[in-house]
């Protein structure tokens, strides 16, 4: 089964969802058998790669909240992220363009490695305040997956994975999608937001049984009077 998940880097809730999803995946019978496929997702590609300002000054520019308002909403979120073992710090966070994050982690998906970059991404900008615009951080966040450094400076000098971001924001606006995280399961059903691994758990169920349908088999000479039911046992 297949599973794609349109998702920022810079987003709190995307790392919030991708906590519950994995909790969900980890008890789910047939985890072995989903294959997970991270899809790039930006929420404001105007940004440069360096922004001057915090993010509580940033997002009262751009949500036009006052300042106590993005600080309340700070600790709300926060504290939401600590009950999935998230620590986030949004005084630390550096505002930056997600977009060459987002060539690294098409990189790591092609070497084998996108989980692990995907969760280092996320943990860099929200829980460590480091700059995921900034060319040595990601070089550090993807050798420290097992990613050669050399291909990585080279792919991110030439944009090599450029046309694969495009192509998943592109995918993103044909299916409606407005918001990340967004979670597709068998390219048939979508699942909006960070929402409680309980329903994560009642898709993945879902998606499961509508693709692996039980056939009944009854072979020649099979009796029909060996089973048990609410009225009784046959005899």
């Amino acid at each position: 089964m297949k599973v794609e998940i349109w998702s920022a880097i810079a987003c709190p809730w995307c790392y919030i969802g991708k906590r519950r999803f994995e909790a969900a995946l980890a008890a789910f019978p047939h985890r072995d058998d989903v294959e997970v496929h991270w899809r790039s997702y930006q929420l404001d590609p105007t940004l440069p790669d360096h922004h001057d300002g915090s993010e509580l000054d940033y997002l009262v520019d751009r949500k036009g909240m006052s300042r106590a308002q993005v600080s309340q909403m700070f600790d709300q979120v926060t504290a939401i992220a600590a009950e999935e073992g998230l620590r986030y710090d949004f005084g630390s966070v550096v505002v930056a363009n997600s977009f060459a994050g987002h060539e690294l982690l098409h990189l790591a998906k092609a070497r084998g490695a996108g989980d692990a970059v995907k969760e280092a991404l996320l943990s860099a900008h929200f829980e460590h305040g480091e700059d995921i615009g900034d060319r040595d951080v990601l070089v550090r966040i993807g050798t420290e997956a097992g990613l050669d450094a050399d291909e990585i400076v080279r792919d991110l000098a030439s944009h090599t994975w450029r046309d694969a971001v495009v192509a998943d924001i592109t995918a993103a606006n044909s299916l409606g999608i407005r918001g990340v995280p967004f979670f597709v399961l068998d390219d048939k059903y979508g699942i909006s937001g960070a929402q409680p691994a309980d329903v994560f758990t009642q898709a993945l169920d879902q998606a499961w049984r509508e693709s692996h349908p039980l056939v009944m088999v009854q072979p020649s000479g099979a009796a029909d009077d060996v089973a048990c039911g609410p009225d009784g046992c046959a005899i």
